[in-house]
């Protein structure tokens, strides 16, 4: 018993009470959103206000339950619980139930359950343990691959389903290798990755692959240490393209423009690597493989776009980019979200009177749109300080990670802060039309057991570690 006093007073209060906090801030406005003046009851378990106290209900206990296990059960069983999440990945893939086209809900007694939430605190886990492990050196090529796999497979699994938003979350694990040791280059790499998808979209392909030269060459000028063979790498190139052009003329004249100048660098880039080799200058090495896989990505983009994502995933990306422009089709979510939140002014139009939102001209605004709804009926000010209670959230999870004995708890700590900080940007992005509507959810705000269920999880682990900071538990 005195353990278990010591474990409570040892808890930060502080976030537990901004988590209850939004909590109710996030009832109160899914109450607004789905709102029914001849329903005069908060208590109707019908409406989805009845239900999300349920959820909240639901929530406290399994906080309370985490409360009150022993810290060395999320390390000793951080594995065996990844291990069971990816099967129910798999299981729900062939067993589940399809609900707006992704197959990614377990059906219990009429109430659905979706693994991809759970995941993400049974992917911090192994993570944590995984770092953590005696012999894991970060940059060790071993060590690196067993995060990818981690990470990797329940990321494929969820996009398999078709929740390619869910998918994406688990980009934020990148955040919490960068802090503990990653190179600034991987961060480098993926808003590469991002700009040149984005630029593949917007910009001609023979426009980009030459832009893509010219950024080269500039940083290869500064490397070069003389001007002569900065000189002769300009001449091979140009002899390559000249080669590569005449194959065009007398050999394929239904190449288009973009392949013969993947042909000309093709045949420079073997020219240069052999004098490479030759002479062992190593250090262009990366910067080679940067261009050409760069060049091959772009190359790639069309692909995928028009092949892999799904036609509605293509219309909101061309509506999000400018590219197209569909105010009652793919943009229709997002222009009605950001007229609700306008229309709220300052101080909003007040509670229960708006009328963006007593009207259901945003749909799904209790879930994904439900910042859309503080908007209109508490204004900037309401907006402003829903921010402000997620900002220190995750600057008070920051700070209890850091202080942190053990590496297994500040990375889990760290885990905890980047999964709700993508979830917080995402959601609100797709409010204010920053960001493609994906379908992520405001956490602890949104309507929705499974992950107001995961989120508390998620959470409350890492209080409980925190609570135990000063025990030698790993």
């Amino acid at each position: 018993m005195p353990h278990r006093k010591s474990t409570f007073a040892n808890l930060d209060w502080a976030i537990i009470s901004i988590y209850l906090l939004l909590l109710f801030l996030g009832w109160i406005n899914i109450y607004a959103a789905v709102y029914n003046e001849q329903i005069n009851t908060i208590f109707d378990f019908s409406q989805r206000y009845g239900k999300q106290l349920v959820w909240i209900g639901a929530a406290i206990l399994i906080a309370f339950i985490t409360l009150i296990l022993e810290p060395r059960f999320f390390v000793f069983f951080a594995y065996p619980i990844y291990g069971v999440f990816i099967f129910l990945l798999i299981a729900v893939l062939f067993l589940g139930v399809e609900i707006q086209g992704a197959r990614s809900w377990f059906n219990f007694a009429g109430v659905n359950i979706q693994p991809s939430e759970f995941a993400k605190f049974a992917t911090a886990l192994a993570l944590a343990k995984t770092i953590s492990s005696y012999n894991f050196k970060m940059y060790h090529y071993r060590s690196i691959l067993m995060i990818l796999m981690l990470i990797g497979t329940p990321a494929l699994l969820i996009f398999l389903e078709n929740d390619t938003g869910s998918a994406l979350v688990y980009m934020a694990f990148i955040l919490v290798l960068f802090r503990e040791g990653l190179s600034a280059i991987v961060l480098f790499i993926v808003f590469l990755v991002a700009g040149l998808f984005i630029s593949a979209l917007l910009v001609n392909t023979l426009v980009l692959f030459i832009a893509l030269l010219i950024v080269t060459l500039v940083a290869l000028y500064f490397m070069t240490p003389r001007t002569k063979d900065f000189g002769i790498v300009l001449a091979v190139l140009t002899g390559s393209m000249v080669v590569a052009w005449s194959m065009k003329y007398f050999f394929l004249p239904g190449m288009e423009d973009s392949g013969v100048f993947i042909l000309g660098i093709a045949i420079s880039s073997l020219l240069f690597v052999f004098r490479l080799i030759q002479k062992r200058l190593n250090r262009y090495y990366l910067l080679i493989f940067i261009f050409l896989t760069s060049l091959l990505f772009s190359f790639s983009v069309d692909y995928v776009f028009n092949n892999v994502l799904e036609p509605h995933q293509q219309a909101r990306i061309n509506e999000l980019l400018g590219i197209e422009s569909d105010p009652f089709g793919a943009g229709y979510n997002v222009n009605q979200s950001k007229i609700a939140i306008g229309s709220g002014g300052f101080l909003g139009k007040g509670f229960l009177k708006g009328t963006q939102t007593k009207f259901d001209f945003v749909p799904a605004q209790s879930t994904d749109f439900i910042f859309c709804t503080v908007g209109e009926e508490w204004g900037f000010l309401g907006t402003t300080v829903v921010t402000i209670l997620f900002m220190l959230l995750f600057s008070r999870i920051i700070l209890l990670a850091e202080r942190q004995r053990s590496v297994f708890s500040r990375v889990y700590g760290y885990s905890v802060a980047s999964v709700l900080f993508i979830h917080f940007c995402i959601n609100i992005g797709m409010t204010i039309g920053l960001m493609p509507v994906i379908g992520i959810p405001l956490p602890f705000f949104s309507y929705g057991g499974s992950s107001l269920w995961s989120f508390t999880i998620l959470l409350f682990i890492f209080l409980r570690l925190d609570a135990s900071r000063l025990e030698l538990f790993y």
